[in-house]
């Protein structure tokens, strides 16, 4: 079997690392020097943006382009190794127009949305020239289990009438933000059997509305800090008070919100994982040169056993979630993959990566010492948003009942198969209660 990534696309990551070793990294300092003087984004960041776009380097994500759309028409297999590459500098996405959650956000509507949709919305995101938010959680429901949520959309005549709070949304705070994609419940289909398919109506009963962010009744009530950090861009708590769009603002078809919100997830997931992929590999590369040079009771600290096993865990443990996380990515280039195999994956994923950076990150910052915990380091930020990962777009313990159920299913089809690695005929009869 071969586990090498196609020449293509090593070319293509390795003219990514050029561009970013050349033009982003230099800027690094200046980034986190204008944020922390509330200068966001930064004003370098357009000619970024541009010297991107002419080095054919934009809007990589994307492999439903078509021709006259700008961007490269990546395969999400091809892509996942530029993702690794991007998400060791976390403000880099943005200058290649890869940014979450506007790739997710520009491949709903590419897929969904209507003509007038695309050229108002979908046309400038593509650009680079606005940016968008995906409200979906919500602090009064659980929102693991996004039949759940409450924010109601009715029909009102001539428009559509939202009400309901939202939270953790995330790219809300940032300047260019002008379009919110908000998850609603429909107020007038919740129990009506005749507009859903039997035995399918919690999954029906949702729909995806297109809000501008400057629509009366939106209000930015706060950005709330993610483990005590803020992100400029926002993880924004958003409350949504009579606030009226018109008609043609539904995306897709009504309560058709669930399904098409399960669409983006999984791209989104393997661009999510193989950043994490990217961050971990910097925190272990940081962690074995600190070894290198850093000396405690007379020994280097690579001398230690304890300290050896901390950096081949990390690296056995980063490549077998590679495997995984590329796998993923293949199975959504192939036509004919098992949707309930491909949630499971895809489930099993955002579990892996998301322990994998506070365990990997974890062990680099012990590695540091205090200046780990500093800002100094990109550590204590990395360690953080792992942590977080374990709880966005659903905890782990959600994904976990997802493969478990479908590894259950799997045990139903062969039940009893088993039976017959069994040492002695005594042990495989089974109990009379499940006979």
């Amino acid at each position: 079997m071969d586990f090498s990534i196609p020449f293509e696309t090593q070319a293509f990551a390795q003219t990514l690392q050029a561009f970013i070793d050349r033009y982003v990294l230099p800027y690094n300092p200046a980034w986190h020097q204008a944020v922390a003087q509330g200068e966001y984004p930064p004003a370098f960041m357009e000619d970024l943006k541009a010297l991107a776009k002419e080095e054919g380097l934009w809007n990589l994500c994307l492999p439903e382009l078509k021709e006259d759309e700008p961007g490269t028409r990546l395969c999400h297999s091809a892509y996942a190794p530029l993702a690794e590459i991007m998400g060791k500098l976390p403000w880099a996405a943005e200058v290649f127009n890869c940014q979450a959650p506007d790739s997710g956000n520009m491949a709903l509507l590419h897929q969904f949305g209507s003509a007038p949709q695309k050229i108002r919305w979908l046309k400038p995101l593509l650009a680079g020239d606005i940016r968008s938010a995906f409200a979906m959680s919500e602090p009064d429901v659980a929102s693991s289990d996004p039949t759940n949520l409450q924010t109601t959309v009715r029909d009102d005549g001539d428009a559509w009438v939202l009400n309901g709070r939202k939270w953790f949304i995330t790219g809300a705070a940032h300047p260019h933000c002008k379009l919110l994609m908000v998850m609603c419940r429909n107020e007038l289909a919740v129990s009506s059997d005749a507009l859903v398919p039997k035995g399918h109506a919690k999954h029906h009963q949702h729909s995806i509305v297109l809000v501008p962010v400057e629509t009366p009744g939106v209000d930015m009530v706060r950005n709330i800090p993610v483990v005590h950090h803020v992100a400029p861009e926002g993880h924004c708590e958003i409350v949504f008070k009579q606030v009226r769009v018109p008609k043609d603002a539904l995306l897709g078809a009504w309560g058709e919100g669930f399904a098409m919100g399960q669409a983006r997830l999984g791209p989104g997931r393997v661009h999510h994982c193989m950043r994490t992929l990217g961050q971990c590999e910097l925190a272990l590369s940081l962690a074995a040169e600190r070894c290198l040079e850093r000396e405690a009771f007379g020994h280097h600290l690579s001398d230690y056993a304890s300290v050896q096993e901390w950096l081949a865990l990390s690296r056995i443990e980063i490549d077998q979630a590679r495997l995984l996380v590329m796998q993923v990515a293949w199975l959504l280039d192939q036509v004919d993959t098992n949707r309930s195999e491909l949630l499971a994956k895809v489930a099993a994923i955002k579990v892996v990566a998301a322990r994998l950076q506070v365990k990997v990150v974890d062990r680099a910052m012990q590695i540091f010492g205090a200046m780990g915990l500093s800002p100094d380091t990109p550590l204590a930020y990395f360690w953080t948003w792992g942590r977080a990962l374990q709880l966005m777009d659903g905890p782990d313990e959600v994904h976990l009942r997802t493969v478990a159920r479908q590894e259950l299913a799997h045990a139903r089809e062969r039940l009893g198969a088993s039976s017959n690695y069994f040492t002695t005929p005594a042990q495989m009869v089974r109990p009379p209660h499940i006979r």
